[in-house]
């Protein structure tokens, strides 16, 4: 029997980071009963994301002004070693996003369409029961809370916290995991004005072995500085704090006891996904969304856009499918093309970039890979920033040729 705490809606989202708010605030303007729930109880909390997009995704997803933190023209590659390059544009290119400000605005959409949104409530399980599936989730003190739902939608990232990791199909398919660490920093204006209206990379084994750093403006007087490498078992690494410590001074100076920046958050998280995207993407009426069913891309470790991405493609299918009433075939032709579908809106390179970044970064520990790299570094200085953001967010390999070739098979 259920308990009167039971509640009833026709799709549960677990999950309010970019995919799952933004399935939720789009089902809900289509008229649908949901409910989003989070874990956390403050949504502006572990807020883990570079959070950079190209100038063209604020219009495909309908993103407001208010949740950019700063918009950029400029590419700044620095290393191997000591080079540094550039490529400018006079227009921008790109937005980097304040990603608490988005993931706010995602749940106030929500609610504004009519649909619920409630914090503190992690999911702990589900099970199908004919036509419905019911679902667990704990509060902060520990008492348990279950939802009846024609649908739920695990889009609880990395942890897919009711998926489960899908099974290896092989050593090439497995979940490939990146870790990354991020500060949020106040500066002074003369510290923040060199890395203003451009997105900065730091790229070699002398700066992060296995990884890349980044330092991204947000609004005036604050940066982002950040690292993330892929994890590798096979050999000791060292500890993020570190690593992100040691760009800072070599970057902006000394840190919090003698300036010029002083922290003001300390982020971090994992991304898991597979290279090949061959995980299941539903287990009867549970489905996976966004990083559940591995729409991070570890190249660059972009994960936002992908994810919105994600919720694009399932939103029409859910409707069609709740148009289904209790006819599970219906219901089940309706959600059959959801895993073609979302491979083809991520694009045939998809795979290729992956791979590429598994071989990229997991090789950068040595001088013999900062050499490769910086031979691809030299043979893009000729072209131009809006030819580097095709390649960079586009995945656009093809464009260079004999260039890029080289090393995208592994030849040099």
């Amino acid at each position: 029997m259920r308990s009167e705490a039971d509640l009833h809606c026709q799709v549960l989202v677990v999950g309010s980071g970019p995919a799952g708010a933004d399935l939720a605030r789009r089902l809900a303007r289509s008229g649908v009963d949901v409910l989003l729930v989070d874990r956390l109880s403050d949504l502006g909390r572990s807020s883990f994301s570079s959070a950079a997009l190209p100038i063209e995704a604020m219009d495909a997803f309908a993103l407001p002004a208010e949740v950019v933190g700063s918009r950029w023209r400029e590419w700044q590659l620095i290393g191997p070693g000591d080079a540094t390059r550039r490529w400018g544009s006079p227009r921008p290119l790109g937005v980097v996003l304040d990603f608490g400000a988005l993931r706010q605005w995602l749940a106030d959409q929500c609610r504004r369409w009519g649909g619920q949104v409630r914090l503190g409530l992690q999911a702990v399980s589900c099970h199908q029961e004919d036509d419905r599936i019911t679902t667990v989730l704990r509060r902060a003190d520990g008492s348990t809370l279950r939802v009846r739902s024609a649908w739920t939608v695990d889009a609880s990232g990395h942890t897919r916290a009711l998926l489960g990791d899908p099974p290896a199909a092989g050593p090439r398919d497995g979940l490939v995991r990146a870790a990354g660490l991020e500060w949020l920093l106040r500066v002074s204006p003369e510290c923040w004005q060199p890395w203003a209206d451009r997105l900065s990379f730091c790229l070699g084994s002398d700066w992060v072995p296995q990884g890349y750093g980044w330092i991204f403006p947000m609004t005036p007087g604050v940066l982002k500085l950040g690292v993330c490498r892929l994890v590798d078992t096979q050999r000791d690494q060292p500890p993020l704090g570190a690593l992100i410590t040691d760009l800072g001074r070599r970057l902006l100076g000394t840190g919090p006891a003698g300036a010029p920046f002083d922290v003001l958050d300390r982020h971090g998280g994992l991304v898991r996904s597979t290279i090949r995207r061959r995980e299941p993407h539903r287990r009867g009426r549970l489905v996976g969304l966004g990083d559940a069913v591995s729409t991070a891309n570890l190249l660059g470790g972009e994960g936002i856009r992908h994810a919105l991405t994600s919720s694009v493609v399932l939103t029409p299918l859910l409707v069609e499918a709740l148009g289904c009433g209790g006819r599970t075939a219906c219901q089940d032709r309706a959600l059959d093309p959801y895993p073609g579908q979302l491979r083809r809106a991520l694009g045939w390179r998809w795979s290729l970039s992956g791979r590429l970044a598994r071989r990229t970064w997991l090789s950068l520990h040595e001088s013999r890979a900062d050499g490769r790299l910086d031979r691809v570094l030299r043979g893009l200085e000729s072209s131009r920033a809006e030819d580097l953001s095709a390649l960079l967010f586009g995945y656009r390999f093809e464009r260079y040729g004999l260039r890029a070739m080289p090393y995208l098979m592994g030849w040099r």
